[in-house]
């Protein structure tokens, strides 16, 4: 009976035949499958199977690696306009900003020009942080001759007075302020009357005869009797009438002109004048026509 069982040697070597083509086939499988492709016999039926099975399975995941990586640039690219986008805003931002102060500084020129030549323009710097006044503070001051009593205004109209100051700075207790007073006069029936502040944030018009017709919607201007302030600058709106009985004086609240919460830059008036025409007629400060 002949031997059918191997020999040791040969097993070894079979093995180690198998081994290598195991090997080959998961390091190289798309070559392995070329290469077996031009095998014959069993071996290659054996393998040929599993090989294009593992040369799908390596480049289904190649394409994935290719993909990944193409991903991975298109996230870089995105990251940089990210960046890129972020820093325009900020360029459009500031531009933005410069464009707006340039058309109030623009503003405040060309009336400082047109109306009054004894002013100087300042910037708000500070705002009181405390509830007692309501006031801003101005990079002006002493050195730059402010002094307090001075008149602060807008090209819309009053803002308040100046009434305390250093070397380079100056406090301006604004006409919303319970504490400021500013002589008014109303432009229709051009009676006059004292313009106080009130704690919530708005005016009113004190001491108006009860023999005036004073009525909602007539303008108050300054009087330009006493104060820093000349005569005709817009101080603001009547909304509303009070009436007591018994009372010596009307009383009238106001809407000012001037927002005062949104101040940049305002106008000190360093010399009030009296030469520019009666209030009431023509155009008055702001370059508007009057009613």
């Amino acid at each position: 009976m002949a031997n059918l069982r191997a020999p040791y040697s040969a097993r070894r070597l079979a093995l180690g035949v198998f081994g290598l083509l195991l090997a080959a086939l998961l390091l190289f499988p798309r070559q392995s499958q070329g290469l077996f492709q031009y095998l014959d016999g069993p071996v290659g039926q054996v393998v040929r199977i599993p090989l294009e099975i593992v040369a799908s399975v390596d480049e289904g995941l190649a394409g994935i690696w290719h993909h990944y990586i193409a991903l991975q640039d298109v996230q870089t690219v995105n990251d940089r306009l990210r960046q890129d986008m972020e820093w325009l805003r900020g360029q459009n931002s500031q531009l933005r900003e410069a464009a707006a102060a340039t058309e109030r500084l623009t503003s405040l020129l060309q009336f400082k020009a047109q109306a009054l030549p004894m002013m100087m323009a300042a910037q708000v710097i500070g705002r009181d942080a405390t509830n007692w006044y309501r006031s801003v503070i101005l990079n002006k001051g002493d050195s730059d001759g402010i002094k307090p009593d001075m008149g602060v205004i807008t090209p819309a109209g009053v803002v308040g007075r100046v009434v305390k100051t250093t070397g380079g700075t100056s406090v301006v207790l604004l006409m919303t302020d319970s504490n400021n007073a500013i002589a008014g006069l109303i432009q229709r029936t051009r009676d006059e009357g004292i313009v106080e502040g009130t704690h919530q944030g708005y005016a009113k018009l004190k001491y108006i005869p009860l023999l005036s017709n004073v009525r909602e919607g007539d303008r108050v201007v300054t009087s330009g009797l006493v104060g820093g302030f000349p005569r005709g600058l817009a101080i603001g709106t009547i909304t509303r009438i009070d009436k007591e009985e018994g009372a010596l004086f009307q009383t009238a609240e106001l809407t000012p002109e001037v927002d005062v919460s949104r101040l940049e830059e305002v106008l000190i008036i360093q010399a009030p004048y009296g030469t520019s025409g009666e209030a009431g007629g023509g155009v008055d400060f702001a370059g508007k026509s009057r009613p």
